[in-house]
């Protein structure tokens, strides 16, 4: 394996500059971007690449693409899928990067090997094994470093999506709109109390005004903020309980009667300004 494995390394290397303009212009034929730094990029990124998998090749052979001699490879792979993770490229785009190289390679092993068949078929062989792991793995990079980019799009948007203002000196807000489940009544929970924290607030609302509906699961949920909030020294009023809200509720036996409920989010503010010791008057025209 190691004389035949050489021989790729000595195309790749002695072969360098055509392999990569021949590689580069097939790429850009293929993604169709054609932008001055995006096809500057590119031309870098290959370039980096074909130098380290021919040495690597010469140095280790393509068995193992875990081994040490690969690190630099698998490194810049890596680095490759994270950029086109955040520019937005596709998974198949990604990994065409490695496929399209083995055709150009494979061309001039037929042109070196083609008096000994059974040599080129075994380098061949050999070849698109190893670039087919090369780019499974390059796909497999990209898939988790775009499930983390998904993930915190999501943490971000339930941050976004539950933000904590003071009302007034000593009261907070906390305006639900949407499903509350398990996660996201985590932020919920954590946004609160950081922001009692930060503010020394005494009364905290929790409009549900948007909430849809209110099952046993999401009452649960409340109740736990509630529990969380009080621990921190501020008391919890619940506002928006509609009608059907509010028969929901008595209909699975939720018991909210050690908390304060109002319609609207006006009638809670009211009473957290009484309880702080605030007033609001108005003033006649």
């Amino acid at each position: 394996m190691r004389n035949e494995t050489s021989r790729l390394g000595n195309i790749i290397l002695n072969h360098q500059t055509e392999l990569l303009e021949g590689w580069v212009s097939t790429l850009v034929a293929r993604t169709g971007r054609r932008e001055a730094n995006a096809e500057t990029e590119l031309r870098q990124q290959a370039s980096r690449f074909l130098s380290l998998v021919g040495q690597a090749v010469t140095t280790a052979g393509t068995d193992n693409i875990d081994s040490n001699a690969w690190q630099e490879a698998r490194q810049l792979l890596s680095d490759i899928s994270a950029t086109r993770v955040r520019k937005g490229h596709s998974s198949i785009e990604t990994a065409n990067f490695v496929f399209s190289l083995k055709e150009p390679l494979n061309g001039y092993l037929q042109a070196e090997l083609s008096d000994d068949p059974a040599a080129l078929v075994s380098e061949i062989t050999a070849t698109n094994a190893l670039f087919d792991m090369l780019g499974l793995f390059t796909v497999e990079t990209y898939q988790k470093l775009r499930e983390q980019v998904i993930m915190r799009q999501q943490q971000e948007l339930l941050e976004l999506s539950t933000p904590v203002v003071q009302l007034w000196k000593d009261v907070l807000a906390l305006p639900l709109i949407g499903t509350l489940d398990s996660a996201r009544t985590q932020v919920v929970m954590e946004s609160l109390l950081q922001k009692i924290v930060d503010t020394g607030a005494l009364i905290a609302i929790i409009d549900i005004t948007g909430v849809p509906t209110v099952d046993t699961l999401v009452a649960q949920h409340l109740l736990k903020t509630v529990a969380a909030a009080r621990l921190m020294g501020a008391d919890c009023i619940i506002s928006g309980i509609r009608p059907q809200i509010a028969q929901t509720i008595v209909h699975l036996g939720v018991n909210l009667e050690d908390v304060i409920t109002k319609a609207t989010l006006a009638d809670a503010f009211q009473v957290a300004l009484k309880r702080t010791g605030a007033t609001i008057s108005q003033k006649d025209e």
